[in-house]
């Protein structure tokens, strides 16, 4: 997630009134689902495919995404997590922040097909990060990139090869995703940025 919008963190309570969902629990079960299909069609099979979910919303959908490749395929897909924090470009215009948890299954990443999972696609300055922190890990054979919402604005030419839902936004709208895992429910929320943020 790019964490230029801190506001991806808060809770359901801190949801602004104003803010409508563009895709709900229902929604993002069947967008999964389908990104978990394209997967399969485009690696032929998953059996070289290792899912990396960037904390903390894209692990769970890493997981989720891992559950579904395995009904498909009845094969269980490695799925771990990659904490980007030490490799962002932002770290001096922002306060500390706590590291998440990287996580790679046993077998490694090396000559597998990584899927990087996240969220919200918008700059790209992330993925960038993503990208360095796997180089220090091992050497993939190719990596692909699955998001739920690509909201747009890219900075970096970073292109999704999974997109849940393309969301045309403007920069004074905010994109919220929530989860069940760590927000209590699924939804994606669309509203306008506060004051400030």
């Amino acid at each position: 997630m790019d964490k230029q919008h801190t506001q991806y963190t808060q809770g359901p309570q801190d949801a602004q009134p104003d803010a409508r969902p563009v895709l709900e629990g229902p929604d993002i079960a069947r967008v999964l689902t389908r990104i978990a299909h394209e997967i399969v069609e485009r690696a032929k099979g998953a059996d070289d495919v290792v899912l990396l979910g960037i904390p903390t919303r894209g692990v769970f959908l890493a997981q989720r995404l891992a559950a579904k490749l395995e009904q498909i395929t009845e094969r269980k897909v490695p799925v771990g997590s990659l904490d980007i924090t030490m490799y962002r470009d932002d770290l001096r215009m922002h306060p500390p922040r706590a590291l998440a948890r990287t996580e790679i299954p046993g077998d490694g990443i090396d000559g597998r097909l990584v899927v990087l999972v996240d969220d919200v696609l918008f700059s790209g300055r992330t993925i960038r990060a993503a990208l360095d922190a796997l180089n220090d890990i091992g050497r993939p054979r190719a990596v692909q990139l699955a998001v739920l919402v690509d909201r747009g604005h890219r900075e970096l030419p970073i292109r999704a090869d999974y997109v849940g839902k393309n969301l045309p936004t403007s920069l004074r709208e905010t994109v919220k995703v929530l989860l069940a895992e760590e927000d209590g429910r699924d939804t994606v929320l669309l509203g306008a940025k506060r004051t400030g943020q």
